[in-house]
């Protein structure tokens, strides 16, 4: 949910340049209908699928969730949102959209229930031939920004921003994300210790 409300935020300032995979999405959107959302969970789906029949293994709960649950929240956000008119006001909803998406991105990994399926394609890609994650990475988002752009899609600055910072924003969140859900698994710990020790005979409470 997260995730998605921070992609539907730098979709309603779309003019700047959205991220890679968004403009792909967007494109799509635009050339054959239906929605940004749709297109997402279409994409995904197409991904999970290679993945799954190239490594002969069946998608992890959290891969699945990731491909449903975004395109759902990207379209009721965009619903949702207004598109602000003041320069400043879109570029603070710009930035804090980058940001939100980098927590999202922090907190569904954090679990480790499954990467998402563009996360997959890259993880397989790398797999194949050997080349460094970020090499694959750019390489990755880069074609689908330009297959987005010829699509129609919306490429600005803000694409390169995305590209080129949304990486060192989830080094920051996924972290934070990781001890956070630490803290909760041992207070979740400590409760059960509590509530399942046995009663003492002479205890009148």
């Amino acid at each position: 949910m997260i995730l998605g409300f921070g992609i539907s935020m730098t979709m309603q300032v779309k003019d700047f340049g959205i991220g890679p995979w968004d403009v792909f999405h967007y494109g799509l959107f635009l050339q054959f209908g239906l929605t940004v959302g749709t297109w997402s969970i279409i994409a995904g789906l197409v991904i999970v699928l290679l993945h799954s029949i190239l490594e002969k293994q069946i998608p992890q709960l959290g891969t699945v969730l990731n491909m449903v649950l975004i395109g759902v929240f990207i379209d009721f956000f965009n619903w949702l949102l207004p598109e602000p008119d003041l320069l400043l006001t879109k570029l603070l909803v710009f930035g804090s959209g980058t940001l939100v998406i980098a927590i999202g991105i922090g907190i569904y990994v954090a679990p480790g229930l499954g990467a998402g399926p563009r996360d997959g394609l890259m993880l397989l890609i790398t797999k194949a031939t050997g080349w460094k994650v970020s090499h694959v990475r750019n390489g990755i988002e880069i074609t689908v920004a330009v297959l987005g752009l010829a699509l129609g899609g919306p490429v600005g600055l803000g694409t390169v921003f995305i590209a080129l910072f949304l990486g060192t924003f989830v080094g920051y969140t996924l972290p934070l994300a990781k001890k956070w859900l630490e803290f909760l698994q041992t207070k979740g710990e400590l409760y059960e210790d509590i509530y399942q020790r046995p009663l003492r005979s002479n205890h009148n409470d």
